[in-house]
């Protein structure tokens, strides 16, 4: 999968209109000559497929060349800006799988009633909104109108040392990673309640219904372990949809992650930077879904036969 992504990447950057290195980009007073020498650094000049080989050739030994704008290593650009944009999706993630399993279980052993309902219209109105729209509203509400949060960036101009340098990051990345939680939630709770409906109209359940057991045991026993394993399933896919979405927000709030990096690149046409970028954010996309395909084997063993 790893090998086709890059294929298409390679032919889609290639395929694109100009270039970082077209007459007029760099310099309009660029001659012929000195186009072609900039290529010729960059490897540009030979034939597609052989940069392509070369290319992938570099990406097994971490090397994915040198940025057009600003002359760094790719790789270290990149690595910089990784831990953020890691910190801010796998903390919504875990934030919509814990509350829209609470809230998809809720709306569903409440059928029909008003904490159904409510939690419905939630839902709608997440699966409705934009990421960017969500944003700006943030913004003006909890940063402008009553200054709880902080607008743009991840630090103070404070300069602030051990656990503070940390709060202050965290502070910062309330508002980015609240609005990540709230788009994320809408789809998840209508699969969750969609799915507890089933459940509750399911043999077994009458028949555990029939034995006295608990609400406890019967959300422990019955309903949880019948729930895990298809929003396991749906996480896993929703990856690349968080990880995309952290592309426009990160612009948005002003925060040096990979999302902003690649908006930047793709402004530039830095397209060793954006290469780079899709095959690791591809990498960190299949490694999340085997780690969903690891936990579904540890909830259902069954699996493997």
């Amino acid at each position: 999968m790893l090998f086709i992504i890059s294929i298409i990447s390679f032919l889609a950057i290639h395929a694109a209109p100009n270039s970082f290195l077209s007459a007029g980009e760099l310099n309009p007073n660029m001659t012929d000559e000195a186009i072609n020498a900039l290529k010729a650094v960059y490897g540009l000049d030979k034939p597609l497929l052989e940069q392509y080989f070369e290319w992938v050739k570099n990406i097994f030994s971490f090397n994915f060349g040198i940025s057009f704008v600003t002359g760094g290593d790719v790789a270290d650009e990149i690595l910089k800006r990784l831990p953020i944009t890691l910190i801010m999706n796998i903390t919504a993630l875990i934030a919509v799988f814990v509350i829209s399993l609470y809230l998809g279980i809720k709306s569903a052993l409440n059928y029909e009633k008003k904490t159904d309902y409510i939690i419905r219209q939630i839902s709608l109105i997440s699966f409705s909104m934009p990421s960017f729209y969500l944003a700006l509203l943030f913004i003006i509400f909890f940063a402008l109108n009553l200054d709880l949060f902080p607008i743009a960036g991840l630090h103070s101009i404070e300069e602030k040392v051990g656990l503070a340098y940390y709060t202050d990051m965290a502070w910062h990345l309330v508002l980015p990673v609240g609005v990540m939680i709230f788009v994320g939630l809408g789809s998840m709770i209508i699969y969750v309640r969609s799915l507890t409906l089933e459940i509750l109209k399911s043999d077994y359940y009458y028949f555990a219904l029939s034995r006295g057991l608990s609400k406890k045991e019967l959300l422990r026993y019955y309903i949880l372990p019948n729930l895990l394993p298809p929003i396991v399933t749906l996480l896993g896919l929703s990856l690349p949809g968080l990880i995309g979405g952290s592309v426009i927000l990160e612009s948005i709030f002003g925060i040096d992650g990979m999302g902003q990096l690649f908006f930047m690149s793709a402004l530039s046409r830095d397209y060793p930077i954006i290469m780079g970028t899709l095959m690791i954010t591809s990498f960190l996309t299949l490694l999340g879904n085997m780690f969903a395909d690891l936990i579904l084997l540890k909830l259902n063993p069954y699996m493997k036969h």
